[in-house]
């Protein structure tokens, strides 16, 4: 396994839409083993290809106990919103507030190429649709909830 540097803003992979896995192969196991280990090295708990460089579309979360990839991730469903204070590590000491799906199911494939479906609520909705984000080409900047301020109100 081998750490890789993160890419930061403005570099425009960040804004490419990545491409879909076709193969899933030892190469694609060797990817995601590298995600996981530049992620914990980055004290990250999400990481998309393009953040490392690759415009594919693989995500890898590591949130509490739960380690997981997902290849070729799409929402199918989604329900209620919250608004939290979010980080990136493409966008280092930034911190913005964005809204997101409290709940989503989303459909993708295994490393295997099997497709399957999963749900996420809470935190772990808000980590997935982030690094989803990312496969698409968007940052959390994009997604600013404006602040108002005090001296600004009459």
């Amino acid at each position: 396994m081998t750490v890789r540097k993160v890419v930061e803003y403005p570099d425009p992979i960040l804004r490419t839409i990545s491409s879909k896995i076709t193969v899933f192969d030892d190469q694609l196991q060797f990817l995601i083993d590298d995600m996981f280990e530049t992620m914990d090295a980055y004290n990250g708990i999400g990481l998309a290809a393009p953040q490392i460089g690759l415009s594919k579309s693989v995500l890898v979360v590591g949130y509490k106990k739960l380690r997981f990839p997902l290849i070729n991730p799409r929402i199918v469903e989604s329900h209620g919103f919250s608004i939290n204070q979010e980080g990136c590590l493409s966008l280092p000491s930034i911190h913005v507030d964005v809204e997101r799906k409290d709940k989503i199911k989303v459909a993708s494939k295994t490393v295997n190429g099997d497709d399957i479906e999963q749900e996420f609520s809470g935190f772990l909705a808000v980590i997935v649709q982030h690094e989803l984000d990312h496969l698409n080409g968007k940052l959390i900047i994009d997604y600013g909830t404006p602040k108002v301020s005090l001296k600004e109100v009459d």
